[in-house]
């Protein structure tokens, strides 16, 4: 990949963490009335998971980040199939999975950024059913 685009990928990374790691009351309002299912919202995380390996060997992530971003998705994949179904923002409130994914994206913007608490993204437009 070229740094353009590794660079991308990191603030993308940063940013899908920041929303992980902020407070379920900030969460459940950048989530609004948006329908987004639990399954995407961790197939998104999964990814950046999943690249963070490659991103660090280029220089984009330290390799002391790493250990933080993989507990993340090992987390993630802790979490059952019945706890990936319905909306994000419900399992956000009932699921403790998610209590712990937040811990550990505190725990990856401090050892990446020296504060975990950052702007949350920009949310995208709302995905309703039918549209």
């Amino acid at each position: 990949m070229n740094r353009l685009n590794d660079e991308h990928l990191r603030t993308l990374t940063l940013r899908f963490a920041s929303l992980l790691a902020a407070d379920i009351q900030d969460q459940l309002a950048w989530v609004g009335e948006r329908e987004l299912e639990t399954e995407s919202v961790g197939e998104d995380l999964e990814f950046f998971c999943s690249i963070s390996e490659g991103l660090a060997e280029r220089g984009v992530f330290e390799p002391g980040e790493l250990p933080d971003l993989q507990a993340i998705g090992r987390r993630l994949g802790e979490i059952d199939a019945t706890g990936r179904v319905g909306f994000w923002a419900n399992a956000l409130a009932t699921d403790p999975a998610w209590d712990e994914i937040r811990r550990l994206a505190r725990q990856f913007l401090l050892t990446t950024l020296g504060d975990w608490r950052q702007p949350l993204p920009c949310p995208g437009p709302s995905h309703t059913s039918g549209h």
